[in-house]
Order: C-alpha cells, then sequence, then structure tokens
C-alpha cells in the first residue's frame, strides 16, 4: 500500500531563472517530464510571478553571471522563504562574494555546473517544499484519533498533496478499496470524517504559505486551488473558526486544537 500511496504523489514542480540557454538546457536534461513539473522563466518578473501561479517545491537561480537582474530572482527568496532556493554556479576562486550573498539570503544550498545530475536531482528532492511537508506530517497528529492502518494510509496520501486538492476516487484507488468503503471505514470508530481531515490538511497547507512575506489570501488560495480567496475563509471559518488572515499565526498544533473543538464532522 505504501507504494501506491508514493507512486502517487503529485510530481515536484521546479522553478528555474535561467538567463543563460546551457542553464535551460541543463535545466531540462536534469529535470525529465515524467517525474519533474520544470517552470523556466528567463525574465524577473515572470520568475516572481510563477511563485503565485501554482505550488512552487524548489526554485533554482542561475548566478554563473552575477547581474543584477540575477540578484534580483534571488531576492525572491526573502519573499518566500518556504521554497528552497538553490544558487546554481560555476564555483570558481572568484565566486567567494556570490557564496556570501546567498548566504545572507538563507539559500538552501549551492549547485555546481556539470555537477552529476542525479545527485543534483536528490538534493533537490530532499529540500523540495512537498517533500518536507510530507515528512513533518507522515504521522497524523495523535489528537486526531487516526490509528487505523487504512486511516494512517489515507493521511499519508493527503499530505502529499502539501494543501492542494485531493480527489477521493484517486485516494481510494490508492489504497485499494473503494470509495464508499474508505468514507465509511475513514470515519469509525468517532473519528472526523475524511472530508474533514481532507480539509484540515489544507488548512495547515494553507498555514504554513501565510507565512511567506509574498503570499497574501488571494495568493495562497490560488497556489492551492481553492476556487477564490472567500472559498479559502469559508474553510479556515468551518475546519478551524478563524478568519484566513490569521492562519499565519498559527502553528500544526494549534489547528489540530481547532479542529478538535467541535469542527470534525460535517453538518447535515
Amino acid at each position: 500500500m505504501l507504494d501506491r500511496i508514493a507512486a502517487a504523489a503529485p510530481p515536484p514542480t521546479v522553478l528555474v531563472f535561467a538567463p543563460r540557454e546551457r542553464v535551460r538546457v541543463m535545466a531540462r536534461e536534469t529535470f525529465p517530464r515524467r517525474r519533474w513539473r520544470l517552470v523556466v522563466r528567463r525574465g524577473v518578473a515572470e520568475f516572481g510571478t510563477a511563485f503565485r501561479d501554482e505550488l512552487i517545491d524548489a526554485a533554482i537561480v542561475d548566478l554563473g553571471s552575477a547581474t543584477d537582474d540575477n540578484w534580483r530572482a534571488a531576492a525572491f527568496a526573502r519573499e518566500f522563504p518556504s521554497v528552497p532556493f538553490f544558487a546554481l554556479t560555476t564555483l570558481r576562486a572568484a565566486d567567494g562574494p556570490v557564496l556570501a550573498h546567498c548566504a545572507e539570503l538563507e539559500f538552501a544550498d549551492v549547485l555546481v555546473e556539470d555537477v552529476d545530475e542525479d545527485a543534483m536531482r536528490e538534493l533537490v528532492l530532499r529540500q523540495a517544499y512537498s517533500a518536507r511537508f510530507a515528512r513533518a506530517l507522515a504521522e497524523p497528529p495523535a489528537a486526531l484519533g487516526l490509528e487505523a492502518p487504512l486511516q494512517i494510509g489515507a493521511w499519508r496520501y493527503v499530505v502529499q498533496y502539501s494543501g492542494r486538492p485531493v480527489r477521493t476516487a484517486a485516494l481510494a484507488e490508492a489504497l485499494g478499496v473503494t470509495r464508499e468503503h474508505l468514507s465509511r471505514t475513514f470515519a469509525a470508530g468517532g473519528a472526523a470524517n475524511l472530508k474533514r481531515i481532507i480539509d484540515l490538511v489544507r488548512l495547515v497547507g494553507a498555514a504554513e504559505l501565510a507565512k511567506n512575506p509574498g503570499y497574501d489570501v488571494r495568493d495562497v488560495a490560488r497556489v492551492l486551488g481553492f476556487a477564490s480567496s472567500s472559498h479559502l475563509s469559508s474553510t479556515a471559518q468551518r475546519i478551524a473558526g478563524t478568519r484566513p488572515t490569521s492562519l499565519a499565526r498559527l502553528r500544526t498544533v494549534d489547528l489540530v486544537e481547532r479542529f478538535n473543538r467541535g469542527h470534525q464532522r460535517s453538518r447535515g
């Protein structure tokens, strides 16, 4: 079952700022379509906009030539600290100031041109936002009372989406059961129903993204696939009794505590 869950995970999205053709070619070779979603941008404005179009798992900035545009792209690391930023350099002796500035911007790491591609993929994947989100929530909080194997399997499937929409039909298929059996069995013993749990995880994802200075409520709603900021607002109120503007100050444990105060089950 765990293998099916892992195989169903959405491919990580890597955003690359690549003014140089050489870097664009390298990115396409290193992050093939069948296993990654690659977004390549040549301009600074387009690079910044990409963060508000979809959930970005990792960003790579070409610093092989440290122009003003390259550094403007690198500065987005301060706007979106949830996203690990990687510098791509030639790592020449003269690159000391480049590395120092990357450290100031709290880049996750430095990638060297012509380095082994598999090592680069592994490094990016390990620190990707969705991968970190799934690892941090691999075990459901004890307060939710999700202890049965089916409940834990469903939880792990849901957290792989990092707050994006989850199709219950695909979830049931990954677990090898029917939708009806999944829905009925998941809520057995007084546990929260599956739809509520999915919404809770979506709200946890929204709270994490809301902590980024570069996002407002509309951005978070768009990136996570909510129909609108009003949809995110109604979900926050229904699941945690809070406003979306308050999400940035709430931790996962806070949301679970609020969830358990009478918000576990759908009405009607």
